[in-house]
């Protein structure tokens, strides 16, 4: 069969995509394409790895710049046409869409075409593009059983979120290479790929004074910030500084506690590694979604949250303390046991090949 995937802007889109990717390349008969941005993440990452990949010219719309608007209608205008051609010469079975604007002139040009869509939802509160495509798709995968909200497809299909399949079957990484103790407990700090301008100066406050014999910290800064950070920090000897970490899962299965933004993927690498943590939603994103995220974890008490507007040096070391009491972390790690491993990716692709392969498109996948 064949396969257009699709997805731009965030790691929280594009690694799912590349997660279900891996399932499709398993039969070697599987041919696969990936639509994504001229500008963005993917446009860099994606041919890196040697995946053919069509770019599009396309921009997310603005609330104020009416002018920057127009213009976006025009490309996505021709990004729609284009689409229609590469729906034309490659002939696929489906799109798969896991969110970003790039994803709308492709499903668009997909449905003219009566090619069949499937989006991915990663997030508990739906992105504009997913809620306006749903309507349209054949099927919709969603990361969290409550996060139906808003969508209009009448598939709704749980599987959770792909990159966790990823995360359980990743081997845990030897935290002694980073020059770490086996004997020591150890926090991951980690506020996304690029990192958080606007937490770094209450977490350097932090890393400045925490300092206990008996616990490490790992500070993922991300790529961006690493150079201004590391030239202005002196920490305590416990503490080290890296810019990025490739394998996250791997290192997760070594923490025992990560602190982080609340992005989708991460929430799903912290249920597959089954890693207690302290979450910091990011506020600067749409419908404020982290928020919805972290407080579903919280709500099965696996974690702790902690809103921006609260963290400082004190809030952050009294939440350390409290996830770390005995009793606390004891709770906390049962309930992440208890927490069912879902081969996410194989369920997508195994429901997509039964929707495609019924020649009336009346199959359903298993219901929520």
């Amino acid at each position: 069969m064949r396969f257009i995937l699709t997805a731009g802007g965030t790691g929280g889109h594009i690694y799912p995509a590349l997660s279900v990717l891996n399932e499709i390349k398993k039969d070697k008969s599987n041919e696969y394409l990936y639509i994504g941005t001229k500008d963005r993440m993917e446009s860099d990452l994606i041919p890196g790895m040697g995946i053919p990949y069509e770019g599009i010219e396309i921009y997310g719309l603005s609330k104020t710049n009416l002018i920057k608007n127009f213009k976006n209608l025009n490309c996505i205008k021709n990004s729609y046409k284009k689409c229609l051609k590469i729906m034309d010469e490659f002939k696929p079975d489906a799109v798969i869409a896991f969110g970003g604007y790039v994803t709308l002139p492709v499903c668009l040009a997909a449905k003219k075409r009566n090619i069949k869509v499937f989006l991915h939802e990663q997030n508990m509160l739906p992105g504009k593009t997913n809620i306006f495509l749903s309507k349209m798709a054949d099927a919709v995968f969603v990361s969290f059983k409550d996060g139906v909200r808003k969508l209009k497809c009448k598939n709704i299909i749980y599987t959770g979120n792909p990159v966790s399949q990823r995360a359980v079957e990743t081997k845990k990484f030897d935290k002694t290479e980073l020059g770490f103790s086996k004997d020591k407990k150890l926090i991951v700090i980690v506020m996304g790929s690029l990192g958080s301008t606007s937490v770094n100066e209450k977490l350097l406050d932090f890393l400045r004074t925490f300092d206990r014999k008996d616990t490490e910290i790992l500070f993922i800064t991300g790529k961006k910030s690493f150079a201004d950070l590391n030239n202005n920090l002196i920490v305590p000897k416990s503490t080290k500084i890296v810019p990025f970490f490739e394998n996250l899962p791997s290192l997760m299965k070594a923490a025992d506690l990560i602190i982080s933004r609340a992005g989708a993927s991460t929430i799903a690498e912290i249920m597959a590694t089954k890693t207690p943590s302290i979450l910091i939603p990011s506020p600067y994103v749409a419908n404020n979604h982290q928020y919805y995220n972290a407080l579903d974890l919280v709500n099965k008490n696996i974690s702790i949250m902690l809103e921006e507007k609260d963290l400082n040096k004190q809030t952050l070391t009294e939440a350390i303390d409290e996830i770390f009491k005995e009793d606390t972390i004891k709770e906390i790690k049962k309930n992440l046991r208890s927490i069912k491993d879902l081969s996410s990716s194989t369920i997508m692709l195994d429901e997509m090949t039964k929707i495609i392969k019924d020649k009336n498109g009346k199959k359903k996948g298993k219901k929520i």
